[in-house]
């Protein structure tokens, strides 16, 4: 059986994210096929990469997880580092040097995994790296790149400016694109990945058969229709648009709709009584959340990897998401189970539609399902793996 290795910063059900929960999809899907071994760190928290697992090595699900050492926090000054070398960049200098020193502060800087790798490549079929902008990727992949399939899960980001960046794209066996847009996005951005094969594979969807969508209302004492947001309620993801948005349209429009807020809170949230903050809830209250809400919605500009979505989708919840995001919008335009908006008055129609044309909205329930039910199933995720898996180094074009 072929050993397959998959490389992320990040492993484990307390690793929260939507790159963490894609890898361990992969993972434990790629073992009913493979002898599968994750990569990762002893971490949890990216923001400072301190140590949090202790053992070495465990199971989890079928998937032998090797943890290692992070052996530095990320840098104090990294930030002050980043917007000095944007300046250099701004005036068209790049170095390989400086970019180095970029990857050890942001991390996580953990070199006994990127050793790790070099000592036992032998012992390894294929390496899947999840992410491209850590130093595990920037340092692990070319030990292996003619085994290498690079998961980039590119958003638009001012390290793809770096030229280390740009040989990086240029080294894998193959690449795996989490949408048709990332795709075009990257053989744009970076036209000498032409000659490398690719497939847009996504995740398969895994939701519960059945959700207490009623026992959320009782618990949380919501007797009127509500919108839902499932994530960290950050500035990040453009959260305090979103709550600016729906407080403008409960003054303009009235009406009983409330928003949920699920996740931890980094920014302010207002004190307004249709605003309902739950912080972090288990995955069967954010499953019957979601089943339960007029519409699942996203406000974000930047998404690769849109997992709540798809999980709205399966239980036949359309979506409402910012459109100047390409992956979010070409869902809702692929599914016609989805509107978005690209400001505030388009917000508003899109809310006024969904709250009052009642035969369409059923029509995009079932236009939701149906979207995920024909491109998000396992089986043809996974046929999709192996033929990349078994797929020999490309030849450079000549």
């Amino acid at each position: 059986m072929k050993r397959i290795a998959l490389i992320n910063p990040r492993y484990g059900m307390e690793a929260v994210g939507s790159a963490e929960y894609y890898t361990r999809m992969i993972a434990e899907k790629l073992a009913n096929r493979y002898e599968v071994e994750v990569l990762t760190t002893k971490a949890v928290d990216p923001a400072s990469w301190k140590n949090w697992y202790a053992r070495d090595c465990e199971t989890m699900r079928g998937v032998t997880v090797r943890r290692f050492q992070v052996e530095q926090l990320r840098a104090w000054d990294f930030d002050a580092y980043y917007e000095s070398y944007l300046q250099e960049l701004s005036q068209g200098h790049r170095s390989l040097r400086k970019e180095r020193t970029w990857f050890e502060k942001q991390g996580p800087y953990a070199p006994s995994l990127v050793h790790y790798i070099r000592a036992n490549h032998r012992d390894y079929a294929v390496f899947l790296f999840v992410g491209y902008a850590n130093y595990l990727t920037m340092e692990g992949l070319p030990e292996v790149a003619d085994r290498a399939i690079l998961i980039p899960a590119v958003q638009e980001s001012s390290d793809l400016q770096f030229l280390s960046v740009e040989i990086l794209f240029q080294r894998p066996k193959a690449f795996v694109f989490l949408s048709e847009e990332e795709r075009i996005f990257v053989r744009r951005r970076f036209p000498k990945t032409e000659p490398i094969p690719c497939d847009v594979i996504g995740t398969g969807v895994q939701v519960p058969r059945e959700t207490d969508a009623v026992q959320f209302h009782k618990q949380h004492g919501l007797t009127d229709p509500y919108l839902i947001y499932v994530g960290k309620i950050d500035e990040k993801k453009d959260c305090p648009m979103l709550m600016r948005y729906f407080i403008e349209y409960k003054k303009r429009c009235g009406g009983t709709l409330k928003l949920v807020l699920m996740g931890n809170a980094i920014c302010r949230i207002p004190e307004h009584p249709d605003l309902l903050p739950l912080g972090f809830v288990s995955e069967e209250e954010k499953y019957a959340g979601i089943a339960g809400a007029k519409a699942l919605v996203i406000p974000s500009h930047h998404e690769s990897m849109p997992v709540s979505l798809l999980e709205a989708m399966a239980l036949s919840v359309p979506a409402l998401v910012n459109g100047a995001c390409d992956v979010l919008r070409g869902h809702c335009v692929k599914s016609n189970g989805g509107l978005y908006y690209q400001n505030y008055f388009e917000f508003e129609g899109a809310l006024e539609y969904l709250m009052h044309h009642a035969p369409e909205y059923l029509q995009l329930c079932a236009n939701a399902r149906n979207y995920i039910m024909q491109y998000y199933d396992w089986d043809q995720i996974m046929q999709k793996f192996d033929a990349l898996i078994r797929l020999k180094k490309h030849e450079p074009a000549r």
